[in-house]
Parts: structure tokens; sequence; C-alpha cells
């Protein structure tokens, strides 16, 4: 079987980290029971492994435990937060404060929303994709009911100025939502302290398994109620009905607890992985980065190879080197990066850019391959269409 490339997609997906697998393991097999099932031992065995996760997850981000209510992935949580905060509070009004560079699942549940009477703001965002502060404070209405801005980028990794976001929905009395796939488990997340009512977070993303995440919905300081967007038993407080993934949960609250203890570290390591990269393709003419370099997410880069095609570059070099040239969740489509757009990149540099993201299990070693196979190709490209 032939090598299989180096993997710097990690924005899109996570390996599952072989610890998260043996705590789940059992779980499968052994410790089945149904959580709901509260007449036996199989199900104390299986509710009990759920509180332990929920206590994890809630560690990783600063909140109580039940505050913490488990889905099957950011897009169901994002779905939750946003649907079930305006079924629930339209009657205070009607309108919506989100941002042009937000992940499809908060723009696309934004539109679904306008069909049903929601009047919705798309915040523009700088060179670098930040969003102004004036701009949000002078977007706010006596409707505005929810402020929604996404943590980091997923496509550019850059750190929205979270807890001043925070601040100005507090002075307004208005929930704020954050989703916080990209962040949490890489960088510090402190909901209480940065104003967060709701977050939204994904497993996978942070090398536990795929069908699992969770929402994190403030109990106090703000109290935010949802309307259920799932019915069927009550399950997570009646939020979100559904026989809970016990295993998935279990990973994910043993994901969270790793990403917590190695966060420091990690951070240090990738930051320094992630500038050795950067750095010696940045040396190629005509490259440049896109998004906020001091303003963050230790393990992105997204680069711009002008004079190039980011299909063509990912073609010639695909099986030795996953990357993307865009958000997975849209990657089928062939029309340029909204992100990138949002930020003022004409279609040319945008169709020629892409996105590095260093995970937990990338060396040094697989970062040189890497500027090699760039480097090589970026030059072949240029020569090809100078021809």
């Amino acid at each position: 079987m032939p090598d299989l490339p180096v993997y710097m997609d990690n924005n899109a997906t996570t390996p599952c980290d072989p610890r998260v697998v043996e705590a789940m393991l059992p779980y499968f097999t052994r410790f089945f029971g149904n959580a709901a099932s509260r007449n036996h031992l199989y199900g104390w065995q299986a509710e009990e492994a759920v509180a332990v996760a929920r206590e994890q997850v809630a560690a990783l981000i600063g909140a109580s435990p039940e505050e913490i209510i488990f889905t099957s992935g950011a897009t169901e949580a994002d779905n939750l937060a946003l649907k079930g905060a305006f079924d629930m509070y339209r009657q205070k009004g009607n309108h919506i404060i989100t941002v042009e560079t937000e992940h499809k699942a908060v723009l696309d549940t934004c539109l679904h929303l306008e069909k049903q009477g929601a009047e919705i703001t798309y915040l523009p965002v700088d060179v670098t994709g930040l969003v102004d502060l004036s701009h949000l404070r002078a977007a706010i209405r006596p409707s505005t009911l929810l402020i929604a801005v996404m943590y980091a980028n997923n496509e550019t990794g850059t750190i929205q100025p979270v807890a001043e976001i925070g601040r100005i929905a507090a002075e307004h009395n208005i929930p704020f939502f954050t989703d916080a796939v990209q962040a949490a488990g890489k960088i510090p997340v402190d909901v209480k302290k940065e104003g967060i009512a709701m977050l939204a977070l994904s497993a996978h993303k942070m090398y536990g398994p795929k069908g699992a995440g969770a929402l994190y919905v403030s109990r106090k300081n703000p109290r935010i109620r949802l309307v259920a967007q799932m019915d069927g038993g009550g399950h997570e407080k009646g939020m979100r009905s559904g026989t809970l993934n016990v295993p998935g949960i279990v990973g994910l609250g043993a994901a969270a607890t790793i990403a917590q203890s190695a966060m420091a570290t990690e951070q240090a390591r990738l930051t320094l992985l992630r500038d050795k990269l950067e750095t010696n393709l940045l040396m190629l003419d005509e490259t440049r980065v896109n998004g906020n370099i001091l303003h963050r997410l230790p393990h992105v880069t997204n680069l711009s190879f002008g004079y190039t095609e980011s299909e063509g570059l990912m073609m010639s070099f695909n099986r030795q080197l996953a990357v993307s040239s865009g958000s997975a969740c849209s990657s089928a489509s062939i029309t340029p990066s909204h992100v990138l757009k949002s930020m003022g990149l004409s279609d040319s540099l945008a169709h020629a850019s892409l996105r590095f993201s260093l995970g937990r299990f990338t060396t040094a070693e697989e970062v040189d391959d890497v500027i090699r196979l760039l480097t090589g190709a970026v030059k072949k490209m240029r020569e090809m269409n100078n021809a």
C-alpha cells in the first residue's frame, strides 16, 4: 500500500486520538445501555458516562455541566441556537446580527430564518477578516434578539474580538452566540469571562469522533431559553430529543480533557511549525497570507499563490499532500470562497488560495516535505502558464 499523503487539513476533520478511541470502546459493547433507561444498571452506567463527559466538556470552556446540551455535531448546535432563539424570543423582535464570513451552517440557517420573517444584518469584515466593532454597535436595534459571531474562522484562522463583542451584547441585554468549532480545544475559551450566552463545538475538530457535538446554553446572567427543534422524549432538558450517542459523547468528553491538558504545549509547537511553513512559502514571489497575522489560531495559515490555480495545484500533489482550497463543508462548489471574497480578494486570488491546517500529529519532517512539494508545484504551474 502506498504511503498516505501528508495530512494538513485538520480544520476539516481530525484523526481520532487513540486515547479517545480507547475510552469509547467499552460503550459499544460492555456498557451499551441507553442513558435514558433509569430502571437498571445498564442505563445507570450510560447515564454516569454522559454525566462525566458533560463535566469534561464544561471544564474545557469554563461552563457548568448543566449548561451543556449534547448534539450530533456543531451544525445541529448552530441550528438549535439560531432557530431555537428566534422561536423563543421573536415576540421581543425579529432581528439577528451575524457576519459575512460565518460558516455555512450559520449563514444557511439565517437564510432559512429570513423566510420565517427574521431580519438579518450581515456585518462586513476588514481585509484581515476582523469585524469592526463600531459596525456592530451601529447595527443593534430595539428588535435585535441575537448576535451571532464565530470565534475563529475555519478558512483563515482569524480570531474575532470575542470578549469585546460579549461586552457590547451585555450592554444591550442581547444574547451572544458563537460557533467555536475551530477554537475549542485549540486556544483558551471561557464563556463566562467572554460574555458568551451560547457556544457550539464539535468532537471531530479536536481529535474526537464524528457525530458528536455540544451546545453550551447559559443558565444565568443571562438565562437563555430555547425552543426545541427536535421533538420526542424530551432528552437534554427538553432541548434536544433523541437517544444519546453514548460512545460519541464519551469520546467528546475524553477529547475535551486531552485537549485542555495539552493546549499550552500544542499552541507553542504548532505556532512554530506553522510559522516555519509560512515563512518558507512566502519566499515564493506573489504569495500572500490571507487573514489576520496577529489574531489567529496557532495551527492555520491561508496563502494565495499568485498566477496559479488552487485546484490545479492540489491535483498535482493530491497523492502526497492533503490540504483544502476552502471550507470542506462547501468544497464541492467551484465558486470562490465567500470568506476570502468578503475580505476583498479578487476571484483570481481567491481561486489561487490554499488553507493549511496543522494538527496534533503533524511533524517537523512533514512540514519540510510540504515546503518542498508546494515550492515545486507552484514554480511548475507558473512556468506552464507562461509557456
